[in-house]
């Protein structure tokens, strides 16, 4: 569709890989700006519950690689710039429609809905997180124009709007909780003011979100590729393809929410567990959301163009270096947060409100996430493929069983291992689809070459464990020496402790001789040597 001339896989991924480091870097002072002033609190928790609402929606319909993104992509890149304005501004029509309803349906019932996720929480709790969802439920709206726009922009090679505009929602937020601090300097923690706080923090996220709006609508007119023109042309075949696309995926992503509802059902009887959850998401989406627009972002349009049978031996070389990328990246750094969750934890949150019991919890969770990097991540790539395919009907049966394996393994985990055994459970449900959707796959394209590409997966996971074995003696070693108290010394112990794991990793991968580690490594060396 873009006049412009496409740019290399490379350089693609340098753009996206920039802009998504700055848009984490800002997301992680929000976090570590929350976790000052509300610790893992009952305001913390709150938005917690609130936040997953609107965030269901965010990530359903309006993030990055989300089904309306795969299907404007999908269904733009092969048409002309006008026929992609108008399919755009036919599409934003009938979206917003739903989803202005559905919004007037999040602020009546917000309460009913809070009750729902958590029937244990506080009273206190329940009552700030309602009233943060009521603010919170026109991000509804806002979800579906942001992800028409990230698939709008993707087409036009418009990597670095995608990435960066996040910023705008973590700097709202920032701002927010800063002149909450200045009116109210330390007493920001007591009971009276928790109202107030959770207030701060809905209105900013919203804020946020309008602006992330604003911002792509601007370089979407401005590209000529729609406007917020009314349009019901709903029977046109474009826009009969995106809904064909859209719509089951939609339904899958949305089951993968629903693990998410269920996860914070049973963690609504442990203290602090919904914050826990929250600020070790972030540690993990950080490596997880780079990496994953690394990947996916240049790689959904490639695969789009490989769905052909003919074509089906150059999909399935993307679908190994998909898979090999995520390995290489994720294993280690997985490795990393199992070793040296508590001194990363410490350094990064333990300050203000956020105390030592705080970052044992939350350090349970991560060690949890670090676990599952790599099946996470994996099976995104996959989905993908389907995707690329005009599938989105197998996704959504995959997800469907998921719910039933997520509630039944959150039941049996969270007695004996408590906050960290849901994430488990998130693990264990990731694992499981990945694994169905490589043996459909096997079984859709003609064969798979699993067994050639189990070997240097299985390889890598070895490689991994023995990384973060030697992090965490050597983070051991150091603490006989420097003791474990104080941020310079904390800082200093995770530096050197993950610099000999990451060194111990690169020296064993290098040995196997695989083209995604040398493609990997090379990339770092460019990126350094700038």
């Amino acid at each position: 569709m873009s006049e412009k001339p496409s740019r290399s896989l490379a350089g693609i991924a340098g753009i996206v890989a920039v802009a998504t480091l700055l848009s984490k870097l800002v997301a992680l002072v929000r976090q570590q700006a929350i976790a000052a002033a509300f610790g893992v609190g009952v305001v913390a928790n709150a938005y917690s519950y609130a936040y997953v609402v609107p965030s269901f929606f965010w990530v359903l319909l309006g993030g990055v690689n989300g089904p309306i993104h795969s299907a404007i992509v999908s269904v733009l890149s092969k048409r002309s710039k006008q026929e992609s304005a108008q399919l755009v501004e036919t599409t934003t029509t009938l979206v917003s429609g739903l989803l202005i309803l559905i919004t007037v349906i999040l602020v009546v019932f917000a309460d009913f809905l809070i009750s729902l996720l958590g029937p244990q929480l506080s009273s206190q709790t329940q009552a700030i997180a309602t009233v943060q969802l009521q603010i919170m439920a026109p991000m509804a709206l806002l979800a579906g124009l942001v992800g028409i726009g990230f698939g709008t922009l993707n087409t036009a090679n418009q990597y670095w709007l995608l990435s960066i505009s996040p910023v705008l929602s973590s700097i709202t937020i920032i701002i927010g909780l800063g002149i909450l601090a200045f009116q109210l300097g330390n007493n920001i923690v007591l009971p009276q003011y928790a109202l107030l706080g959770g207030q701060v923090l809905a209105w900013g996220t919203l804020a946020g979100a309008i602006l992330q709006w604003l911002a792509q609508l601007i370089t979407q007119w401005r590209l000529g590729l729609g406007t917020l023109r009314l349009r019901f042309d709903f029977r046109s075949p474009g826009v009969r393809e995106v809904i064909n696309i859209m719509a089951p995926a939609t339904f899958s992503s949305g089951m993968m929410q629903i693990n998410l509802y269920t996860d914070l059902f049973f963690a609504s009887g442990i203290a602090g567990a919904a914050a826990a959850f929250s600020y070790a998401g972030l540690l993990v989406q950080t490596p997880l959301g780079i990496i994953s627009n690394m990947i996916l972002l240049p790689l959904l349009p490639m695969l789009s163009q490989l769905a052909a049978p003919e074509d089906w031996g150059n999909l399935k070389l993307r679908i190994r270096q998909g898979l090999l990328v995520t390995a290489v990246t994720m294993l280690p750094l997985g490795a990393l947060f199992v070793a040296l969750a508590v001194p990363i934890v410490r350094v990064i949150y333990e300050r203000g409100a956020f105390g030592q019991a705080g970052s044992q919890l939350v350090a349970s969770v991560l060690m949890a996430y670090g676990i599952g990097m790599f099946v996470y991540l994996a099976r995104d790539v996959l989905v993908r493929v389907f995707y690329a395919l005009g599938d989105g009907t197998t996704p959504f049966r995959v997800s469907l069983l998921n719910i039933i394996l997520n509630a039944g393994l959150d039941y049996l985990l969270v007695k004996p291992f408590g906050a960290p055994g849901i994430t488990l459970a998130t693990v264990g449900v990731n694992f499981a689809s990945t694994i169905m959707f490589l043996l459909i796959l096997n079984r859709r394209l003609n064969g798979l070459p699993l067994r050639e590409w189990s070997i240097p997966i299985f390889s890598l996971i070895a490689s991994s464990f023995v990384a973060g074995t030697t992090s965490w003696v050597t983070l051991w070693a150091t603490q006989q020496v420097l003791g474990s108290e104080g941020f310079i010394v904390q800082l200093l112990q995770l530096t050197i402790s993950g610099l000999v794991g990451l060194a111990v990793f690169a020296a064993i991968a290098l040995q196997m001789k695989l083209p995604e580690v040398d493609l990997v490594i090379s990339r770092l060396r460019q990126r350094f040597a700038r």
